[in-house]
């Protein structure tokens, strides 16, 4: 859109009207005043970030108020957190609680991405060096004794990509499920991967959650009907070696190395494969941090 196009646009809600021409800023001076640049307030302009107060619609020139110096050195604050533009946009028509909330929400984010590249840094760093091919070399691997347990499960092909939102939505259903017919949870959710999930191999994976009563489990998977993926049986009792994990490691690739180091030290003991990978979800995912610890990697073993 050229300015002279732009000024088209001189109803917009977020547009202030100046009362007084002697107060408007050219774009030269208002760049100075919030040391932006004047393409950075073309770009927030073409955004919807921060719209001109005034646009001549015979020249295209753009003014601005002084009021609107917080807004841009604002925006400009926001850009060196690398927040999107979409995101800032949305935020400035926030008002201040709620504008808030929602750099705390991004910056969680941030955080938490951060804590899982780290994780992620440090066991590249190792590979590379031929230091170690494991990051959880310095972490306990620990067994449990799991008793025969009924199950209600979920069982997909998908990729890596797809894999977060399907585990929170099957086990979500299965969970639902659980309470409303089935007796009640009576354990951790967990997924087996009988196959690797990968940006190229789909699995299967299934997701499971423990119930209370198995035939109860068994109508509900028949009154649902075929190709639904659903079934309800007795996962065998197992010995379990596991590693338990933070929120932040469980991102994919790095929860690849807490496999490794659980079948290394299955190697190292002497022990054999009992049964496919899995992953034991403790506690609330939503409510942990980065560095909560939040779900156990594990292999059946004999």
């Amino acid at each position: 859109m050229s300015p002279v196009d732009s000024a088209q646009d001189t109803d917009a809600p977020d547009r202030p009207a100046p009362d007084r021409p002697e107060d408007r800023l050219s774009i030269g001076a208002f760049a100075r005043r919030t040391r932006l640049s004047a393409k950075a307030l073309r770009l927030y302009d073409r955004q919807g970030l921060l719209t001109p107060a005034y646009v001549d619609e015979s020249t295209g020139y753009r003014s601005y108020l002084p009021e609107q110096i917080e807004q841009a050195r604002t925006v400009a604050m926001l850009r060196r957190l690398d927040m999107p533009l979409a995101e800032i946009a949305a935020l400035v028509r926030l008002d201040g609680e709620r504008a808030a909330e929602a750099l705390a929400g991004y910056w969680a984010r941030v955080e938490e991405r951060h804590a899982g590249q780290r994780t992620l840094a440090g066991y590249l760093r190792a590979r590379l060096s031929g230091r170690s091919t494991t990051l959880y070399g310095n972490f306990e691997v620990e067994t449990v004794e799991v008793p025969g347990t009924p199950v209600l499960c979920e069982t997909r092909h998908l990729f890596n990509e797809e894999l977060p939102p399907w585990i929170d939505a099957a086990v979500g259903r299965l969970e639902r499920a659980a309470e409303e017919v089935c007796g009640g949870v009576t354990g951790s959710p967990f997924v087996i991967y009988h196959a690797e999930v990968t940006e190229e191999s789909d699995g299967p994976a299934e997701a499971c959650v423990p119930v209370a009563d198995l035939a109860a489990a068994r109508a509900w998977v028949a009154a649902q009907g075929r190709g639904r993926d659903l079934t309800a049986r007795t996962e065998p009792a197992h010995r379990l070696a596991y590693v338990r994990i933070t929120k932040a490691q469980v991102a994919y690739p790095q929860i690849v190395a807490a496999f490794d180091a659980v079948e290394e030290w299955i190697a190292r003991e002497g022990l054999a494969q009992a049964g496919p990978c899995r992953e034991v979800y403790f506690t609330d995912w939503d409510a942990a941090g980065p560095e909560d610890d939040v779900c156990d990697v594990a292999y059946p073993v004999r």
